[in-house]
């Protein structure tokens, strides 16, 4: 089963995307915009374990989501698979980042 990695815990109701796979926290609380090298450590440590077939779901912080996003698309060879909540369902979404460049 794949691992739906959740960028931030916030008090939303992630339940529906166990659809989808296990949820995992990356962070949890407040973080300051600023500490990305604490965010990097922390997300690629947890991300180490990911496979090819998980889903990062994007909450909280902008430049938590992307150091989340590149992390996840760096270890699998450019591929990054989002999971995205719109009109109140999950969708998903694959990209293959140098496809284009």
């Amino acid at each position: 089963m794949p691992n739906v990695y959740i960028v931030n815990r916030g008090g939303h109701d992630f339940s529906p995307a166990t659809h989808y796979g296990k949820l995992v926290f990356l962070s949890e609380g407040l973080y300051s915009p600023f500490s990305v090298d604490r965010m990097y450590r922390e997300f690629a440590e947890k991300l180490r374990t990911s496979s090819p077939d998980d889903f990062i779901l994007s909450t909280g912080l902008s430049v938590m989501n992307s150091i989340a996003c590149a992390c996840f698309a760096h270890k699998h060879n450019g591929r990054l698979n989002l999971l995205l909540y719109r009109n109140k369902k999950y969708i998903c979404r694959t990209l293959m980042l140098g496809e284009l460049l």
